[in-house]
């Protein structure tokens, strides 16, 4: 199979599927599931195919394809991979068969859900894949519409409400990165590769590497930096960019929180790491240290936060910002400052390690937990904290599993989550040791909060809350599941190394590229001028 056909028939399968969903008998919800769960296994077959096909010693684009789609605008349909993209395909497409799996406990509209939920997993690949920014955007915009139904349509009591919430900042967030995006194209008007779309030759431009001359102006990468980090950010979320996670995990049904936890928040960060830094550096430079601030505000507001919330499901979602905060954190530690450039290289290179690998343990860990909270409240239909306990009695191997899950999450030596936020602190006190140590806080608030859920939940006195007649055993179904992610949650623990290796080499060459005589020189020169 060419390159062009694997790499298009991985992102526009699930689409294929959709289409032929509208040709089921409305009655067929069974046949719909099966054939749902058919095309997303698939989809994730496809990409372990790419995956064994990929090179993770080769530093650059892997499997590129470009053809020439709107020419008059230069924008084209080009698609590739590299050590940074290729482990975000194959989370996607994993975490999309394990939430269809989990989605039995969708009755209403089934066909619509299904169909939505096949265009959004297509949205989530083109993002991951896609090297036109034009594709890039409209591969993010695509995810917008089958997200809000999914929460407005399937969600809780209040869905309508998180679901204009969550449209509302995520366009917000897309017309600053379209913004954006225009500038770059119409400020390499004056460059040796003229107006281009091209997210690589956007790249080389912003990072001094055309011969010919041209580059993107100080004012631009700034203004462009700020506009595109926002857009990002609020995917994230970043603190204060992050108030619709919150409302639109309550809300949304347990797939799609899995979705949304899993999936969508590593966008934000993968587009830091794609485009703002490698496009603009010299304005990621400039505002590195308030990027790091946020990060570390992201951290302590939201383990606290976490600590507040009563709601159990609330409770996991305020860690997702306090967990994301590690990955800002890791991307966000570049300095040229105190110490050699091999020194201060090796710490950023080593952040960026961290917070690609978090994005990672975090997609493995939080699906998992709101997978088990899901579980409980599909028996009891409630998530109060205060009126749980002693399920771990009821309910022993849902109690185990969903222990072992928290405990990722909570970074337990051995589990996946310890690897991103241990390295992403150590990265950091290169940068600023009092960054380090209140980031490295963060890990005994996280401990505070999932012990105090665990306690309350599945160990303590008996169960208190309301219908205890309706706690049975978990399913074979949900065993498989939660089991999956957990058995994950090990393996990442315990070899870190399996992600670490397919990963080096491309941030190797990122961080190579960022920190060239040339580029430091436009640096320095720009922070001579601003008094940076």
């Amino acid at each position: 199979m060419s390159d062009i056909a694997l790499l298009s028939l991985i992102i526009f399968l699930p689409t294929i599927g959709a289409l032929f969903l509208a040709l089921f008998n409305k009655q067929s919800d069974g046949a719909m599931r099966t054939f749902g769960h058919a095309v997303t296994l698939v989809t994730f077959a496809l990409s372990l195919l790419l995956w064994s096909k990929f090179d993770s010693s080769i530093p650059g684009i892997q499997m590129a394809v470009k053809v020439p789609w709107i020419s008059a605008f230069n924008i084209n349909y080009q698609l590739g991979v590299d050590g940074i993209s290729m482990p975000l395909v194959v989370l996607t497409t994993f975490i999309s068969w394990l939430s269809m799996l989990a989605s039995t406990s969708i009755t209403k509209q089934v066909r619509g859900y299904l169909m939505l939920f096949l265009l959004l997993e297509t949205g989530m690949l083109g993002v991951f894949m896609a090297l036109d920014f034009v594709l890039f955007y409209v591969f993010w915009e695509v995810m917008l519409l089958p997200m809000y139904f999914l929460i407005g349509v399937w969600g809780g009591p209040r869905r309508e409400y998180a679901a204009i919430k969550f449209f509302l900042y995520t366009l917000v967030g897309g017309v600053l990165m379209f913004i954006a995006m225009l500038m770059l194209y119409f400020d390499g008007a004056a460059t040796a590769y003229g107006k281009t779309f091209d997210i690589l030759q956007l790249s080389l431009i912003g990072q001094v590497h055309s011969s010919a001359g041209g580059q993107f102006s100080e004012f631009i990468q700034k203004t462009a930096f700020v506009l595109l980090f926002i857009g990002f950010a609020i995917k994230v979320p970043v603190w204060p960019f992050h108030t619709w996670l919150p409302d639109a995990h309550v809300e949304a049904p347990t797939p799609i929180s899995m979705i949304l936890a899993g999936v969508l928040l590593k966008m934000g960060g993968y587009g830091i790491i794609r485009i703002a830094f490698p496009i603009c550096p010299v304005g990621a430079y400039w505002a590195s240290h308030a990027l790091v601030v946020l990060g570390v505000i992201s951290i302590i507001y939201g383990a606290f936060a976490a600590l507040a919330q009563t709601d159990f499901k609330r409770m996991v979602a305020y860690s997702s910002v306090s967990h994301m905060g590690y990955v800002l954190l890791g991307i966000a530690v570049w300095t040229l400052g105190e110490g050699t450039v091999e020194q201060n290289t090796t710490y950023w290179n080593m952040g960026l390690n961290a917070a690609m690998f978090q994005m990672l343990a975090h997609g493995i860990s939080s699906p998992g937990m709101f997978f088990m909270v899901g579980v409980i409240y599909d028996r009891v239909h409630h998530r109060d904290l205060n009126q749980f306990g002693g399920l771990m009695g009821l309910m022993p191997l849902y109690g185990g599993l969903a222990v072992g899950i928290f405990f990722a999450g909570m970074g337990l030596p051995g589990l996946c989550g310890f690897w991103g936020e241990a390295i992403g602190v150590v990265s950091t006190w290169n940068y600023s040791p009092l960054y380090s140590i209140i980031a490295a806080s963060g890990v005994i608030l996280t401990a505070a909060y999932i012990l105090w859920a665990v306690q309350r939940v599945y160990l303590g006195p008996e169960y208190k809350g309301p219908h205890p007649e309706a706690i049975t055993p978990i399913t074979e179904r949900e065993v498989f599941i939660g089991a999956t992610l957990l058995v994950f949650c090990i393996i990442l623990g315990v070899y870190p190394n399996w992600i670490f290796s397919q990963m080096h080499a491309s941030i190797n060459h990122l961080v190579n590229s960022l920190t060239t005589p040339e580029l430091i020189k436009q640096i320095f020169a720009a922070k001579e001028i601003t008094g940076l």
